[in-house]
């Protein structure tokens, strides 16, 4: 029997795969809102990654990290971590992307929520209708489920 075969049972005793055991036979680990390997090579999928390591920061408003942060403080930070730069508001940030549709997202782009043409709020795209993002005063970074179709996506070039 081989190492393939035997991970199945190991997983049915122990109710998962430890790392080493995947990597042993040549898995990989999928952790969500976070980008594979092979795609963490875009400063977007990097930025992505920042935002994800980020998660449990809490929101204040005005701040840009390392520790603490509002929604566009996020993004900035996670962007210039990966070698982007951008403006500091939402607004601004929109401006500067790259627009595209719902249907040409992409993991690591940024999602805008807007009213009318008023940009109030921006996330990184993590896929699978969700973002990372700084809330809300009294929140914390997190994952979460776009909560409304009122958003446009723009991608930092």
């Amino acid at each position: 029997m081989t190492a393939l075969n035997r991970v199945p049972s190991l997983m049915a005793r122990a109710g998962t795969a430890s790392a080493f055991a995947i990597a042993a036979v040549g898995g990989s680990i999928v952790v969500p809102g976070v980008a594979s390997d092979a795609a963490a090579a875009t400063p977007a999928t990097k930025a992505l990654q920042i935002a994800a390591s980020k998660k449990g920061a809490p929101y204040r408003w005005g701040a840009t990290g390392p520790r603490r942060f509002d929604c566009s403080g996020l993004t900035l930070y996670s962007f210039k971590k990966a070698g982007k730069s951008l403006p500091r508001t939402a607004a601004q940030q929109y401006n500067k992307t790259h627009h595209v549709s719902a249907r040409n997202r992409k993991a690591g782009d940024l999602v805008f929520f807007h009213s009318g043409s008023n940009v109030y709020h921006v996330g990184i795209y993590a896929g699978k209708g969700k973002i990372w993002h700084a809330p809300k005063t009294g929140d914390v970074v997190k994952l979460q489920k776009i909560w409304t179709k009122s958003v446009w996506y723009g991608r930092v070039s």
